[in-house]
């Protein structure tokens, strides 16, 4: 017998406004690799990672969303399903940090998770290698603690602490998809004893 445990597929989302280094950071992480040639993201971008956790295989879906206006119907159908959710800002973007109290809104009212107040957020500053800084880490850990998110920061271009962020994501989606699969399952653990040829009345 096989004692192997079959690989959990998590949903990780970014979101945050344009410009603030969501596909940056991602293919980064995935890809190690950087470019200093900006394209917006048009729709949605996906990439994946296999990475393991404690003694769990777990395959990282990363959806980078794009960060425009008029692409945000497409996140109805995109932010369901999520695991956790990476709110992205520039630091050096006191706009795209204030921005991120709307897209954490949006994200809870179309994505649907089973439990709101419950649900895994990691809140990530980019561009920590420039030095026009207009958000401070405090200012930024503060509002974290307000909405209990966990708060990162560092540098794609600079390959600055971009592990951490998406290994907290992942452990954080493990825990949410342990904890809604077993509530989903749970109910179903009733033995039945009825005989066998009248199990198709059985009310148990």
């Amino acid at each position: 017998m096989n004692d192997r445990k079959s690989p959990v597929t998590l949903k990780i989302i970014l979101i945050g406004s344009s410009g603030v280094g969501k596909s940056s950071f991602m293919n980064r992480y995935v890809n190690h690799r950087f470019t200093n040639m900006y394209r917006a993201t048009i729709g949605t971008d996906f990439l994946s990672r296999t990475v393991t956790i404690d003694e769990d295989t777990v395959t990282l879906q990363i959806w980078d969303t794009a960060g425009t206006e008029r692409f945000q119907s497409l996140g109805t159908p995109l932010y369901r399903g999520a695991h956790c959710c990476m709110l992205v800002f520039d630091v050096t973007s006191r706009a795209s940090f204030s921005a991120l109290v709307e897209w954490r809104k949006e994200f809870l009212i179309q994505g649907e998770p089973q439990d709101p107040s419950d649900f895994p957020f990691i809140v990530l500053g980019n561009k920590t290698d420039l030095s026009n800084r207009e958000v401070s880490g405090r200012k930024a850990l503060q509002w974290c603690e307000e909405i209990g998110a966990e708060y990162f920061e560092g540098s794609a271009k600079d390959d600055l602490d971009v592990e951490k962020p998406f290994l907290r994501a992942a452990q954080s989606g493990l825990q949410q998809y342990k904890k809604h699969t077993l509530e989903n399952t749970g109910h179903f653990q009733i033995t039945c004893k009825q005989p066998r040829e009248t199990r198709n009345t059985c009310e148990c």
